[in-house]
Parts: C-alpha cells; sequence; structure tokens
C-alpha cells in the first residue's frame, strides 16, 4: 500500500488538537508510533488513549530545558512534524512588542528548538521533518502582522535546511489557508463573538473555494510528505489554501 509509515516513529507538536489532532490520526491509521506533544496534556492523553503505538508527553515548545528534557530518552524519530503554533490580530500599530514576542518565541523559537533536538535522531535515521506553515508566509494578509512574520520566518527556514541537508533528511512546508479548527473557533470567540456566523461566512469566502479547509486534507498532504512516496520532495512549500493564492 502507498504511503505506509509502519515502524516509524513520528512526533508531532501541538498534536492534540485541529491539524495536529488530524496528523496523528492519520499518521497513526498509516501504522506510525506517534508521539503527541502539547502543553494541553490531557487532551493528548485522551487522543493517546484512541490509537494504537501513541504516546502523549507534555512540552512547552518554547522553554528550552523542556525541550531538551523531551528528547533526552528518545531512541528513535523518523518523522518530525512541527505544527504548534499561535496566532496574533492585529496590524503592526496594534501590536506590540511583547506580543510580536511570544508569537516568535512558540513559532519561530520553539520551531528552532524541537528541529534542533530533533535532528540527530532524524539524520540516523535518514528522516523526514514536515513544517506546517501557512498563506500568511507567503502573502500579506490584512491584520495578521505578527502571524505573517512569524510564519515567513516558518518558510524560510525550511529551505534553508534542505540546503543544508540535502541527502540527510528531507524538510518540506505545508502552507495552508483558513482551516476549520479550534484556533479558528477561538479567533472567532475572542474578537467575534456577537457575529460568529457572520465572519464565519466571511473565512469561508476568503477562499475561492468557497470554504475553509477540513484538517484532514492537510494531515493527508503532511503523510505524502512523510512518505517513501516524496523520497525526491525537498525543500518544497507547498499550499493547500482552496486557491487563495492563485486569486
Amino acid at each position: 500500500m502507498p504511503f505506509e509509515l509502519t515502524n516509524r516513529t513520528a512526533l508531532v507538536t501541538g498534536g492534540a488538537s485541529g491539524i495536529g489532532e488530524a496528523v496523528c490520526r492519520i499518521f497513526s491509521a498509516a501504522g506510525a508510533r506517534i508521539l503527541i506533544v502539547d502543553v494541553d496534556v490531557t487532551r493528548a492523553e485522551a487522543l493517546a488513549a484512541e490509537l494504537p503505538r501513541a504516546h502523549a508527553l507534555l512540552c512547552d515548545i518554547a522553554d528550552e530545558a523542556a525541550v531538551k528534557s523531551l528528547f533526552a530518552d528518545l531512541q528513535k524519530l523518523d518523522i518530525l512534524v512541527n505544527n504548534a503554533g499561535i496566532g496574533l490580530v492585529g496590524g503592526i500599530e496594534q501590536t506590540e512588542l511583547e506580543d510580536l514576542q511570544r508569537l516568535f518565541r512558540v513559532n519561530v523559537e520553539g520551531m528552532f528548538l524541537v528541529t534542533r533536538a530533533a535532528l540527530p535522531h532524524l539524520i540516523a535515521s535518514h528522516g523526514t521533518i514536515v513544517n506546517i506553515g501557512s498563506v500568511a508566509g507567503l502573502i500579506g494578509v490584512k491584520k495578521r502582522f505578527a502571524y505573517c512574520a512569524t510564519k515567513g520566518a516558518v518558510v524560510a527556514m525550511t529551505r534553508q535546511l534542505a540546503v543544508d541537508y540535502p541527502t540527510g533528511i528531507r524538510v518540506n512546508c505545508i502552507c495552508p489557508a483558513t482551516v476549520d479548527t479550534p484556533f479558528v473557533e477561538g479567533y472567532l470567540e475572542k474578537y467575534h463573538k456577537h457575529e460568529k456566523e457572520k465572519v464565519r461566512a466571511e473565512l469561508n469566502q476568503r477562499q475561492p473555494i468557497g470554504r475553509l479547509g477540513k484538517p484532514e486534507e492537510v494531515a493527508y498532504m503532511a503523510l505524502y510528505l512523510a512518505s517513501a512516496e516524496a523520497a525526491f520532495v525537498n525543500g518544497s512549500v507547498v499550499t493547500i489554501d482552496g486557491g487563495w493564492t492563485a486569486a
């Protein structure tokens, strides 16, 4: 069968919900052993209980000591999915320095810390990295100054790693448009509590295809990139955006 991950170990950051949860479920169905890394360990443990060969691990990826501890006893790693991330609404004039720094700590420094710690294991297994970026790293999105900046960095780091390790590992990036996840629900609750359905309709129409993406759609692309069938794909930045960046 194509896209099998039997006998491979995958670590997914932010794996307890949204795109990360979908990745864990689909990778597990493909035969992988799953390490679900999240700050919400209760939710991660609940997901791990549903999946065969899955384990929940508590870790704040922005904490260097926590990341070192996470990898201290890890024996084997074949796939790293850097999915954990946070967002912020606001243009540059509405963005405080501490908010910008918070996004960079999680979205950029966190990815750096996890990737650096995982690298020796991935080189040993000739493994692969799948970074979850965003269309916000490729185009300007209104009122998303800090988020665009961090996701642009994710795209750049993906390409740089592929250049430095062209035969040792594979590194690719998926850039989704707006995906129907708890991330979106949190945004609606925080900023549009009294007009959720109106704003949800606007979010649907932001993609030319006329709807939000589904977490599973992103996860299946991650499955392809992590599989042996994608052996010639390296340093790629792949959109899954309902036609947004084509418009």
